[in-house]
């Protein structure tokens, strides 16, 4: 085991390869349908229930892990030989996730630093395989943590979805937003702001909001190396359009990288709903 191990949760989207073969270990948030607790995941909730249950007007909801589950982990970590943590999550704006790391933090006997990258989904996720690739070059803890800090703020997310109603239930976008978009018809284009989901523009069409999409992506990367995720929750083909249109109009920033294209997660997708797309560019640290 290394030193330091990177820690982060089940929202940072990581193909479960992935984080394996970085030795990136991953704490689960929960999916409450109806009186049924599930751990996001293939064992649990995963985008497809989430998805039928939503169109189904089941009840949906999301919960934190435990304070106590964190430190659970940090403290098997330590046994099993590790001096450092640097856990990396969700922002503390949209979860309790944030604090519940911290807290085990302080009831463990190995500094942990707990990092806030002050995203969701996969820029989440690139925060914390960035934390890896600072550790694997011979990086301190606090570098680590310092690196998935200013890669989370790097980072630019944008989405579209069928309807805000998702949000405004998950109290992650206020009533007041919610009804003037869907009294005006609109399909809304959404960002993360300093931590939270903020509206960006309005088109009047999925397929305009599409391109719309396409044109902040190429926008935001600029001639710089990224890389780029592209997410959805049950509107694959429309997904995979997109990320076709930005694996072309990006391939010099991408370096031969592919775009990543999938499923958002089940707690990602309770919040959003049917029919969301996203694309996420991530500029690549320098070096």
């Amino acid at each position: 085991m290394s030193r330091v191990v990177v820690v982060t949760d089940s929202t940072a989207s990581l193909p479960a390869e992935l984080a394996k073969s970085r030795d990136i270990r991953v704490v689960p948030l929960q999916v409450v349908i109806g009186a049924q607790v599930l751990d996001e995941g293939p064992d649990g909730a995963t985008p497809d229930v989430v998805a039928e249950a939503l169109r189904d007007f089941v009840p949906v909801s999301t919960s934190r892990p435990a304070p106590a589950l964190f430190a659970e982990l940090y403290r098997s970590l330590a046994a099993e030989g590790a001096e450092e943590v640097v856990s990396v999550h969700l922002s503390r704006e949209m979860s309790g996730t944030f604090e519940s790391a911290q807290l085990a933090g302080l009831e463990v006997d190995l500094p942990v630093h707990v990092v806030d990258s002050g995203q969701v989904g996969i820029a989440t996720g690139y925060a914390a395989l960035t934390a890896a690739d600072v550790l694997d070059a011979g990086g301190t803890g606090e570098q680590a943590a310092q690196a998935a800090l200013a890669r989370g703020q790097a980072a630019t997310s944008l989405f579209y979805v069928d309807t805000l109603e998702h949000l405004r239930r998950g109290g992650r976008i206020g009533a007041a937003a919610a009804i003037v978009g869907s009294a005006l018809s609109v399909k809304p284009l959404l960002e993360i702001a300093e931590g939270r989901v903020a509206p960006r523009e309005r088109v009047r069409t999925a397929s305009r909001a599409l391109a719309r999409l396409a044109e902040l992506a190429v926008e935001s990367a600029g001639d710089r190396p990224v890389d780029v995720c592209v997410s959805h929750l049950a509107n694959a083909a429309r997904a995979e359009e997109l990320a076709e249109a930005l694996g072309e109009r990006l391939s010099d920033g991408l370096e031969g990288r592919e775009v990543m294209c999938g499923e958002l997660g089940a707690v990602l997708g309770a919040h959003v709903g049917p029919g969301m797309v996203a694309v996420c560019v991530s500029p690549r640290p320098a070096g």
